[in-house]
C-alpha cells in the first residue's frame, strides 16, 4: 500500500485503532517543478562558466531527477567546483541533530568539505580564499526553527564581507507558500534556531527568504563595506507556485535530516516541534510517522484524540492507530490544508500538558529548557504567561494576535514572491 493511500484512510478513520503498515512512499517519473539547479543547468550553467565555485549542500541537494547537485556540478563543462560546505548534519546527512561535524576531505569526490556546524558556523575568510561565486542548494522545511535558513544567512553575511557572490538555487516550501502562521520571534531569543524575526511558517522559499534578508539589511550583520559589496542572485524554480504542496510538485523527497525522512514529517514538524518541546507529549520521532504520532504518559490514544477534538483546530483528523511494535497514539492527518494553522496543535497540546499534569510543567522551566522554549516558540512574554496561569492561559487569544501578525508579515513579504 503506498503510503499516500494509507495517509487518507487515517484521515477518514474517525474511531477505533487502526493498524500501521509497512509504508512505501510513491514518487512521479515526470516532475512539474524544474528546481533552481535544473535550470541553471538547462541554460548551459552560463551563470558560473570558468568560475571557482564553493557549494553549500546536502543529502536533498538533488535535482528533479534525484541527481546530487556536487555530481551535475562537477560534469558541468566549463564549471570548477572546489569546495563543498554542509550545513548541520553534513553534506551526508548522517550526523545527529545538534552534533558539531568536522572538516573532511569527501572520499567520494576528493573536494574538501568545510563544515558550518562545527567549530565555527559561519565561512572563514580562510574558507573562502579562492572562491569566485557561491551557490547554496538547501531544502528548507518552511519553518523557522529549522536550521538551514540560519546556515543559509551565515553564507550571506560571510560572502559579502568577501566580495564573492552568492547564487541561491531554489526549491520548494514543502508547505508552499500560502501559508503564514505562529508566533513571531522576540529580538532577545534570536539565535542558530530563529535568526529571522518572521513567524515560525513563514510561507517563503529559501530562495525568496533570501531576497527578504538582502533588501532588509536589518536581518544581516554586516559591515558597510560588505553591504555596498553583497551581490546575490536566486536562481527560481519553473513550475512551482505557491498553492503547491510537497506531494503536488512530482518531486521525490529525500530526507533533508535524520528525522525527518518524507513531507509528511516536514509538514508534522510545523504542527507538533513546539507542543513537544516541555509538557509531556511525544511527537513520534524514530516510529514511521515522525511529528504525526502523539502520545501522553498514562493517556490512551482515544483519550488524547477526544482531547484534542474539543478544541478549535479546523482541518485536522485525530485518529487513534497501533503501530506494528503495539505501540498505541494518535495519528495527525490532514483533512483540509486551506483551513488548518499548522502551529495551533502545539500551543493546545501545552493546554493539555498544562491539565494533565499534577503541576504546571512550564512553572519549573529554567535554565537551558527555559531558553530552547523560547529560542524555537519566539515568545517569551507567552511562556512567561503558561508559567504563571497554566491551563487558564487564553491560548485562543494568543493565537489570534499570531493570526492578525503573521497576515502583516504575509502582505510585506509579497514583495519578495518570486512565484504566484
Amino acid at each position: 500500500m503506498l503510503r499516500r493511500d494509507f495517509l487518507q484512510q487515517l484521515t477518514l478513520a474517525s474511531s477505533g485503532l487502526l493498524a500501521a503498515p509497512l509504508l512505501a512512499q510513491s514518487s512521479s517519473a515526470d516532475p512539474k517543478v524544474m528546481l533552481g539547479i535544473d535550470v541553471l543547468a538547462a541554460e548551459g550553467f552560463k551563470r558560473i562558466q570558468g568560475q571557482r565555485i564553493g557549494l553549500v549542500t546536502h543529502p536533498a541537494g538533488v535535482n528533479n531527477r534525484g541527481v546530487k547537485t556536487i555530481d551535475v556540478l562537477r560534469r558541468a563543462p566549463g564549471v570548477r567546483l572546489v569546495k563543498l560546505f554542509g550545513p548541520e548534519h553534513g553534506i551526508y546527512g548522517d550526523a545527529p541533530a545538534d552534533v558539531p561535524v568536522h572538516n573532511v576531505i569527501d572520499r567520494r569526490t576528493g573536494l574538501p568539505v568545510f563544515s558550518l556546524y562545527g567549530k565555527t558556523r559561519k565561512p572563514t575568510p580562510e574558507m573562502l580564499t579562492g572562491l569566485d561565486a557561491m551557490l547554496v542548494d538547501l531544502q528548507d522545511v518552511g519553518a523557522r526553527s529549522y536550521t538551514y535558513i540560519s546556515c543559509m544567512r551565515y553564507v550571506l553575511e560571510a560572502c559579502f564581507e568577501a566580495g564573492i557572490k552568492v547564487y541561491i538555487l531554489d526549491r520548494p516550501n514543502p508547505l508552499g507558500g500560502l501559508k503564514v502562521d505562529g508566533p513571531g520571534l522576540d529580538k532577545q531569543w534570536m539565535s542558530y534556531v530563529g535568526f529571522f524575526q518572521v513567524p515560525y511558517v513563514y510561507g517563503l522559499t529559501i530562495g525568496e527568504m533570501a531576497l527578504a534578508a538582502t533588501r532588509n539589511y536589518s536581518w544581516l550583520n554586516l559591515s558597510e563595506a560588505g553591504r555596498r559589496k553583497g551581490n546575490l542572485e536566486v536562481i527560481p524554480m519553473r513550475g512551482w507556485r505557491r498553492a503547491m504542496r510537497w506531494h503536488d510538485t512530482g518531486l521525490r523527497w529525500i530526507p533533508t535530516s535524520p528525522m525527518i525522512p518524507d513531507a509528511f514529517s516536514a509538514e508534522g514538524y510545523a504542527m507538533t516541534g513546539l507542543g513537544c518541546q516541555l509538557g509531556g507529549f511525544t511527537h513520534g520521532v524514530r516510529t514511521l510517522y515522525p511529528f504525526r504520532f502523539l502520545r501522553f504518559p498514562k493517556k490512551s490514544a482515544q483519550e488524547i484524540a477526544a482531547a484534542l477534538r474539543r478544541f478549535p483546530l479546523p482541518g485536522f483528523a485525530f485518529n487513534p492507530l497501533r503501530l506494528n511494535d503495539g505501540t498505541e497514539g494518535v495519528y495527525i492527518a490532514v483533512k483540509d490544508w486551506e483551513a488548518l494553522r499548522p502551529t495551533a496543535l502545539s500551543f493546545y497540546m501545552m493546554h493539555l500538558a498544562c491539565l494533565w499534569n499534577r503541576s504546571n510543567p512550564f512553572a519549573a522551566a529554567k535554565g537551558n529548557a527555559y531558553d530552547l522554549f523560547n529560542k524555537h516558540t519566539g515568545s517569551e512574554a507567552f511562556f512567561d504567561d503558561l508559567r504563571k496561569n497554566g491551563a487558564r492561559t487564553n491560548i485562543a487569544s494568543w493565537l489570534a494576535r499570531w493570526n492578525a501578525d503573521a497576515a502583516q508579515f504575509q502582505q510585506w513579504a509579497r514583495q519578495f514572491w518570486l512565484y504566484v
